[in-house]
């Protein structure tokens, strides 16, 4: 196994320059289990100021960036913007982006490549809505959505973490059960041994997201191809210490 465990926190557009000092403040009291590996994504506005007051310890993450270096894309960021400020993380495709901004796998695709290209690390969001659940297509969907990544990719899975987040359990208060998320875990990780190679699909981390709390981590985390958390919500509050902390 060996795959270091990996919490997010995705801030959304979320916070001002008094709760980002106290959410900072409280994951520097923490303490934060040294074994995991912590990233925190900012709104682009915040990015440069949290970047100055995080410890070392904790990555930072940009929540989106667009699929070429520069140009008239009015209100985008690029990877080297991003890279320039002194950022290395960015989380791609997540569901609020493909549901209510319209990105489509093949944009994903793009973003996530020059990304990556760029020397960026990149979180990349897949995920089934309830409908789609409902109908029996969660692998279907999440399998098609991974399909869409494999090029983009290529050979730099090493700055790739996938993040699982049914859609349906985002901001709802509805949690898959573990036994749910590991099943999805499970199964995209036999998916991607046959499409990729059993050495990418042994290595990658695969987190769940979709109302993780300090009251399931424990749980969710216990399971085998849980490798991690994107946390929504939960990471502006005091309990995202405790998330972190899951596997203790």
């Amino acid at each position: 196994m060996g795959r270091k465990f990996v919490v997010g926190g995705n801030w959304k557009m979320n916070g001002d320059k008094n709760q980002i000092n106290e959410i900072v403040n409280n994951l520097k009291k923490g303490p934060l289990d040294e074994n995991v590996e912590v990233i925190i994504g900012v709104p682009a506005i915040y990015l440069a100021y949290v970047k100055s007051i995080v410890p070392d310890s904790i990555a930072v993450a940009a929540q989106n960036c667009w699929k070429v270096p520069k140009g008239a894309f009015t209100g985008e960021i690029s990877p080297a913007m991003l890279k320039d400020v002194g950022i290395n993380w960015v989380i791609l495709g997540h569901s609020e982006r493909r549901s209510i901004f319209g990105e489509k796998d093949e944009l994903v695709a793009e973003k996530v490549a020059h990304a990556l290209e760029s020397g960026l690390k990149v979180i990349a969001c897949i995920g089934e809505t309830l409908e789609e659940r409902e109908a029996g297509k969660t692998e279907e969907v999440v399998f098609r959505q991974t399909k869409a990544l494999l090029s983009a990719i290529g050979d730099k899975w090493a700055n790739v973490v996938l993040a699982y987040e049914p859609v349906w359990a985002i901001g709802t208060g509805k949690t898959a059960s573990p036994q749910q998320a590991q099943e999805v875990h499970s199964s995209l990780r036999n998916w991607l041994s046959t499409n990729a190679s059993p050495d990418v699909a042994n290595a990658v981390r695969i987190q769940y997201g979709g109302s993780v709390t300090a009251a399931n981590a424990k749980e969710l985390a216990a399971c085998s191809d849980i490798d991690g958390f994107l946390v929504g919500g939960a990471s502006l509050k005091p309990e995202f210490v405790d998330i972190i902390n899951a596997t203790k």
